[in-house]
């Protein structure tokens, strides 16, 4: 099953975002590579791709695992969790329509 793992960050986070990042990332490509990522990425702060010292609000991410649980148990392992950059995490259930 697909989950929506949508992710909203602490203000004034832009610095430990950017040193948790390789260990985020590794993360993703790990799924990816098992083709169990349909799409993720942040949101910017501002209406950019490349915010810049506006930095982010949070991420979306669309990832399969077996059932919640587990998907739940992969976000909250996230290294954003751990530095801090993440405040709030939501995982839902999934069911992508289009394309």
């Amino acid at each position: 099953m697909w989950y929506a793992v949508i992710s909203e960050d602490h203000e004034g986070t832009l610095d430990k975002r950017l040193e948790a990042r390789p260990a985020h990332v590794a993360r993703l490509t790990s799924l990816r590579d098992e083709g169990r990522i349909l799409i993720a990425g942040p949101h910017p702060a501002i209406d950019s791709p490349d915010p810049g010292p506006a930095g982010f609000t949070g991420s979306l991410v669309v990832v399969e695992f077996d059932s919640l649980e587990d998907a739940q148990a992969w976000a909250d392992a996230d290294p954003y969790i751990a530095a801090g950059v993440y405040r709030e995490v939501t995982v839902k259930p999934f069911n992508p329509v289009l394309p």
